[in-house]
C-alpha cells in the first residue's frame, strides 16, 4: 500500500466514524420509515467498511494511526449538534441535510482516490464508496423534494 492509500484509509476511518455518530444521534427519533431504513443500511455498511479499513491500516510505523479528518462544512460538530438539538418534528429534515452533505464529501474523497490510489484493493473500496455515497445523496436529496412536492407535504398549501 502506498502513502496515498494509507492517508485515504485513515481519512475514511474518521469520516465513517462521524457517519455512525450522525445516524446514531437520530435513529431513535426518525419518523419516516424509509429514512429509518436508509439510515440503518448506512450504519451497517459503514460499520463493516470501518472494520475492514482499520484492519488494512498499518499497526506500526508511518500511517499507523488514522489521519485526523476535519468535517468542516459536512458533518462537523455544529451540524451534529444541530441534529441532536432538532425538535422531533424536524429530525428527518435535519438528518437528510446533514447526512447528504456528509456523504457527498465521502463520495468526493473516494472519487479522487480512485484516480490516484496505488492499491487495487483500496481503489476498489473507493469505487464502492463513491457509488454508494452518491446514490445515498441522491436518495436523501430526492426524498426531501418528493415530500415537499407531494399533496399535503410540508410545503404544500
Amino acid at each position: 500500500m502506498s502513502g496515498i492509500d494509507v492517508v485515504f484509509l485513515g481519512t475514511m476511518v474518521g469520516h465513517s466514524e462521524r457517519t455512525l455518530q450522525i445516524v446514531r444521534a437520530a435513529r431513535d427519533r426518525v419518523r419516516d420509515e424509509t429514512l429509518r431504513t436508509l439510515a440503518a443500511a448506512i450504519e451497517a455498511t459503514e460499520g463493516d467498511e470501518l472494520a475492514d479499513m482499520r484492519g488494512w491500516l498499518p499497526t506500526d510505523g508511518p500511517g499507523a494511526s488514522a489521519a485526523a479528518h476535519h468535517h468542516e462544512g459536512h458533518g462537523d460538530d455544529a451540524a451534529l449538534e444541530r441534529l441532536r438539538a432538532a425538535p422531533d418534528a424536524d429530525v428527518d429534515r435535519v438528518l437528510r441535510d446533514v447526512l447528504a452533505d456528509h456523504q457527498r464529501a465521502a463520495a468526493d474523497l473516494a472519487r479522487v482516490q480512485v484516480g490516484v490510489g496505488r492499491s487495487e484493493r483500496v481503489r476498489d473500496l473507493a469505487r464502492r464508496i463513491e457509488q454508494s455515497r452518491t446514490a445515498e445523496v441522491e436518495l436523501l436529496r430526492g426524498y426531501g423534494a418528493q415530500v415537499s412536492e407531494a399533496p399535503g407535504g410540508p410545503r404544500s398549501s
